[in-house]
């Protein structure tokens, strides 16, 4: 049996002119006064985080969610379906980062008490990297990626009125009907591909805010783009964020912002928290250029953004 990637994309656009829904969103530029506005609240130190995430074969990457967030929030609790994630954890905790670590089969309890939760980072979608390659659209024949399909649509469903922020692996393999009204999603332009069907790489930017808007009104959420200069969108107001650069083109850095949204999106609105995240990262990371060209990594990047926040603040 073949499988073949459909970009809805197009059909999107023509169902918007088809029934006539006016979508003329002209971004909005987010920058600094936005940005220290929102940060000035300061509400989001008040908060508290659960962050799921991690495998086997990806354990680095809740942790560089949790490095941010543990330093923005009043408390962060981790939990991986992974118990090795556990010793991990462990070992680090004293030495970098103040957070619980929650045994998995705990965190329903620790989801109820917080303010936000992050599902997803290095959740697996393939049990072994070659895998991946064989694969062009979503398909579960994969024991890994049933258990995060499982894992993130059960606590979705579990608790739908949570402030979720959804990225990576269960946004690879988790249906679209499963997004709690108000999340904030963080995918890439190949998790937009699998959880919507849709090819927004190399579309321009205006056909890229009229796609993002329909679904971001359809499935009542936040969406955001990562690239140079990103969008965010609740589908009814759409901010531009950037420019970028060469530096966040590395791995981690999406994970570093999941963090980030995770740790600001306790404070209302979702849409300027998200947008918050996508400026403060891309500021950090200006001011990590200015240092050192393009050659900083995401645990740079995690260390530069609590500075920026507090430069931001003066």
């Amino acid at each position: 049996m073949s499988f073949e990637f459909c970009d809805l994309s197009s059909f999107i656009l023509n169902t918007i002119h088809s029934l006539g829904v006016i979508l003329e969103l002209m971004a909005e530029e987010f920058g600094e006064k936005q940005a220290r506005a929102f940060l000035s609240r300061q509400e989001f130190l008040k908060s508290q985080t659960t962050i799921i995430g991690g495998s086997r074969l990806f354990h680095g990457a809740p942790l560089l969610s949790l490095k941010i967030a543990s330093r923005l929030n009043k408390m962060v609790f981790f939990s991986s379906p992974e118990p090795s994630l556990g010793e991990v954890a462990a070992k680090i905790k004293s030495r970098l980062f103040s957070f619980i670590w929650v045994p998995f089969e705990e965190v329903g309890d620790y989801i109820r008490k917080s303010t936000a939760v992050l599902i997803g980072p290095g959740l697996m979608r393939f049990g072994k990297e070659k895998e991946s390659k064989k694969y062009e659209v979503k398909r579960l024949d994969d024991e890994a990626g049933r258990l995060t399909k499982k894992i993130t649509e059960d606590f979705l469903s579990q608790f739908p009125q949570k402030q979720w922020v959804i990225d990576a692996g269960s946004l690879q393999v988790m249906e679209k009907e499963f997004i709690p009204p108000g999340a904030i999603l963080t995918p890439n332009f190949e998790e937009y591909r699998l959880l919507f069907g849709v090819d927004l790489e190399k579309k321009p930017r205006e056909e890229k805010e009229k796609t993002l808007a329909f679904l971001a009104q359809k499935y009542q959420t936040v969406l955001l783009t990562k690239e140079d200069y990103s969008l965010a969108t609740d589908g009814r107001t759409c901010f531009l964020v950037g420019p970028g650069n060469k530096g966040l083109e590395k791995g981690g850095m999406g994970d570093v912002l999941a963090g980030l949204v995770a740790a600001l999106a306790g404070q209302k609105p979702a849409l300027e928290a998200a947008a918050t995240a996508l400026f403060v990262s891309k500021k950090a990371a200006h001011e990590l250029y200015r240092e050192k060209g393009p050659f900083f990594n995401a645990d740079d990047l995690a260390n530069e953004i609590p500075l920026t926040m507090e430069r931001l603040l003066k």
